[in-house]
C-alpha cells in the first residue's frame, strides 16, 4: 500500500504531470464524448458504417474545445488542489467550445452521420457536452479525494473561526494551496512536508449552526467547542481578521483550546486586511502573548498623518528604542523628504540602519549615533538639516535604573528633551511631540518625576514663542518593548520557572507598539500646541494573569509564580491622570486633552538650571529634593526617598 501511495503522489505531482498532459487527457474525453454520444444515438451497427468520416470531424471539434481549454486555463491547475473555480471554468470552456462547434456545423454542414435531421445533431452535442463536463469534474474529484485520503498521515487539520469573507479567503487558501509541505507557519519545523486539511468553521452566529459551509460543518462558538474540535482531529484554529478582536476578549475560550493542546494562528498585527484582497495563510503566524491581550481595534486616520508628513524632514530621537523604530518604520511610509533619526546605542541604531536600507532605498534617511545631551552634535543636526517635525522619544525608561541613578535621569531625560526643544525653536521647527508615560501621573519614582518635568518644561515653552507647536503624549506600557516583562516571563518559562512577578495585585495598561506609535501620530496632527495627549489604554491587566496565560501559551507543565515583592519606586498600578486634573475629548475617542496645572516660563527654566547644576554633585538625596520641590505630587514609593516626603 505504501508503494500504491508513493506511486500515486509521484504521478499526480506537477512534475509527473505536466500541464500538457492534462489538455491531452481532455481533449480523449471530448473526443471519447463525442463516439458515446454517436453510438447511442445512431446505434453500434450502422455507426460502424461513419466511423472514420466522424473520427475526421471529432478531432477538428477537439481542436476547437482545446483552443477554449487554454482561453479559460483549465488545465493549469494542480488537480489535487482542484476548486469550485476550478470545475466553474471547466463547464464555461465546454459551453462555448459547444456553441461554437454547433455554430460551425450549421453554416458549413457536413455530413458526420447518416443523418443531418437537426433533433439528432442536437442531441449529439448536448450529449457531448454533458458527458465531457461531466467527466472531467469527476475525474478532478477522484483525483482530489483518492491523494487526501492517502495522505491523511501526513496531514494538519485545521479549523477556522469566522464564516464571512475574511474566514472564507482563509479557507480558500488553504485549500487552493499549489505545495503541499508549506506550513502554516515557516517558524515551525515540525509543520514542514506536511499538508493542511481544513476540517469545520466556527461562528458566533446561531444562524450558521450545523450549516455547511464550502462543504464543512459550521460549529457554533461556545462552552465545549474545544471538545468538539478535538473530536473533529483539529490540531490548528486559525482565527480570521475579523474574528480577532472578538477571540482576544474571550480569555475562557482562549484557555479551553490551548488546555486541548490546539495550536492558534491568527494574522500580525502589521498585516492589516483592507477587506478586499485575499488573505493567504502565509500572513498567519503562531500566537504570542502580544496576539492575546484583551484590547479594541484603534482607528487613525493615516491619510492625515500622511499628508501631515509627506514631503517634510522629520525628526526622531531615540530612533533605535522599541517606541522610536517604530515611529521610524510608520514615519517612512508617509515619504518625508528627509528621515533623521537619532539613537545613542551604536548595534541597535546598525539595525534600523539595514531595515531602512533594505525597505526604503528611494527615500533620504539618516542614521546618526549621538547623545541628545551632546549639545553641540544636536546644534549641528539641527543646523544642517533644519527639521519641520519632531519626534522626541529618546529617554531612559528603567524604573529602578533611575531609582538608584538620579542624576542621569536629570542630565539625560530633562537636560536631553531641554535642548532638544530649544533647538527646535531656534531652528524652526513646527510641531515638537514628546513621548511621556503614565509614570508621570502622581509620580512615585525618579523616571516618573524627570518625565513629568519634561512635560512641564515643553508646556512652558509652547506659550513663551510662537515658533514652534509643543504637543505632549502619555501612555502607558508597550507590549514587547525593550525590558517589558513579557521577554523575562519568556526566559523564565524557558528555563523550567519559575516565573517572579513582584505582586499578586500589580497591574499595567498595555499597548502594542504599533498602536501606540499611530496614536502619537494621530495626536500630533490634532495638537495645536500646549497640550498633553493622553492615550486610552483600555482595561488593566493584572501581570500575574499575564504570567499565568504565558505559561498556558508555552505549553509549559509545573512552571511556579512567585512574588518577590514590590521594587524601588514602583506602586501597585498607574494612573493615566493626576487627582487634580480633568480631560476634555477630542476627535479621536481614544485619544484626550489633560487640563494640568501650568508654570511660567522663566519659573521653569530656572528650576531645571538649578536642578542640573545639583546633578553633577551625584548627590542623590539632594537630586530627589530638588525634584520633590519642583513637582509638588512625587511622592516615593518602596524607596530610600521615602523620608524626604516626611
Amino acid at each position: 500500500m505504501s508503494m500504491l501511495s508513493k506511486l500515486f503522489s509521484w504521478y499526480f505531482t506537477k512534475r509527473a504531470l505536466p500541464f500538457w498532459c492534462l489538455l491531452a487527457l481532455d481533449c480523449v474525453i471530448v473526443m471519447f464524448s463525442g463516439y458515446v454520444g454517436a453510438y447511442l444515438q445512431e446505434g453500434g451497427l450502422n455507426f460502424t458504417h461513419y466511423f472514420w468520416p466522424f473520427t475526421g470531424w471529432i478531432m477538428m471539434a477537439a481542436v476547437v474545445y482545446a483552443i477554449f481549454f487554454r482561453v479559460f486555463h483549465t488545465y493549469t491547475c494542480i488537480v489535487r488542489y482542484s476548486s469550485y473555480q476550478d470545475l466553474r471554468r471547466v463547464l464555461y470552456a465546454n459551453l462555448c467550445a459547444t456553441l461554437v462547434v454547433a455554430v460551425v456545423y450549421y453554416l458549413l454542414p457536413i455530413e458526420i452521420v447518416a443523418t443531418e435531421e437537426h433533433p439528432y445533431v442536437l442531441r449529439l452535442f448536448g450529449s457531448m457536452f454533458g458527458l465531457s463536463t461531466l467527466m472531467m469534474w469527476v475525474g478532478r474529484i477522484v483525483a482530489k479525494s483518492l491523494l487526501e485520503s492517502i495522505h491523511t498521515g501526513t496531514t494538519l487539520p485545521v479549523a477556522i473561526y469566522g464564516t464571512k469573507a475574511d474566514g472564507i479567503s482563509l479557507a480558500n487558501s488553504i485549500n487552493d494551496t499549489q505545495a503541499g509541505g508549506v506550513s502554516l507557519d515557516d517558524n515551525t519545523p515540525e509543520d514542514k512536508g506536511m499538508a493542511y486539511v481544513q476540517k469545520c468553521f466556527i461562528s458566533d452566529d446561531v444562524e450558521m449552526k450545523d450549516v455547511y459551509l464550502m462543504g464543512k460543518k459550521v460549529y457554533l462558538n461556545g462552552e465545549g467547542i474545544a471538545k468538539k474540535l478535538t473530536e473533529q482531529g483539529v490540531k490548528v484554529l486559525i482565527v480570521s481578521p475579523l474574528k480577532s478582536e472578538m477571540f482576544r476578549n474571550n480569555p475562557q475560550m482562549i484557555g479551553e483550546i490551548m488546555q486541548a493542546g490546539i495550536r492558534i494562528m491568527m494574522m500580525s498585527e502589521a498585516e492589516e486586511w483592507d477587506g478586499k484582497n485575499s488573505i493567504t495563510h502565509r500572513q498567519l503566524h503562531e500566537v504570542e502573548i502580544e496576539d492575546l491581550m484583551p484590547r479594541e481595534k484603534i482607528e487613525v486616520d493615516m491619510e492625515a498623518i500622511g499628508s501631515m508628513l509627506c514631503g517634510k524632514r522629520v525628526l526622531i530621537t531615540g530612533a533605535a528604542g522599541s517606541i522610536g523604530s517604530e515611529m521610524a518604520r510608520q514615519v517612512a511610509k508617509c515619504k518625508p523628504s528627509e528621515l533623521i533619526l537619532i539613537d545613542q546605542a551604536e548595534t541597535p541604531m546598525h539595525n534600523v540602519r539595514l531595515y531602512m536600507a533594505s525597505n526604503h532605498k528611494e527615500q533620504t534617511i539618516l542614521t546618526i549615533v549621538g547623545s541628545i545631551t551632546n549639545q553641540k552634535q544636536m546644534e549641528t543636526i539641527f543646523g544642517e538639516h533644519k527639521p519641520d517635525y519632531v519626534f522626541h522619544a529618546a529617554a531612559y525608561k528603567h524604573v529602578p535604573m533611575m531609582e538608584d541613578n538620579p542624576a542621569m535621569a536629570v542630565q539625560n531625560n530633562i537636560y536631553g528633551t531641554r535642548v532638544i526643544a530649544d533647538l527646535a525653536v531656534k531652528y524652526g521647527t513646527k510641531k515638537f511631540v514628546m513621548i511621556s508615560t503614565d509614570k508621570a501621573v502622581n509620580p512615585t519614582n525618579v523616571m516618573g518625576c524627570s518625565k513629568r518635568i519634561c512635560e512641564i518644561y515643553c508646556q512652558a515653552l509652547s506659550t513663551h514663542q510662537q515658533t514652534t507647536q509643543f504637543v505632549t503624549t502619555r501612555f502607558g506600557n508597550v507590549l514587547g518593548s525593550n525590558g517589558s516583562v513579557i521577554p523575562i516571563f519568556k526566559d523564565q518559562i524557558k528555563k523550567g520557572g519559575p516565573v517572579i512577578v513582584t505582586h499578586p495585585d500589580i497591574i499595567r495598561y498595555f499597548m502594542l507598539i504599533p498602536e501606540a506609535c499611530r496614536l502619537v501620530l494621530e495626536a500630533g496632527t490634532m495638537g495645536k500646541g500646549g497640550e498633553i495627549f493622553v492615550l486610552d489604554m483600555g482595561k488593566p491587566v493584572r501581570i500575574v494573569d499575564l504570567a499565568k496565560r504565558m505559561i498556558q501559551l508555552s505549553g509549559a507543565k509545573n512552571i511556579e509564580i512567585k512574588f518577590s515583592g514590590l521594587r524601588d519606586g514602583e506602586k501597585l498600578y498607574e494612573e493615566v491622570l493626576n487627582d487634580a486634573e480633568t480631560t476634555k475629548p477630542t476627535v479621536h475617542p481614544k485619544i484626550k486633552v489633560a487640563s494640568v496645572r501650568k508654570y511660567p516660563y522663566d519659573f521653569v527654566l530656572q528650576n531645571e538650571i538649578d536642578l542640573y547644576g545639583i546633578s553633577e554633585s551625584f548627590d542623590d538625596m539632594a537630586i530627589v529634593k530638588k525634584m520633590k520641590e519642583i513637582v509638588p505630587e512625587y511622592k516615593s514609593e518602596v524607596s530610600k526617598y521615602q523620608v524626604l516626603d516626611q
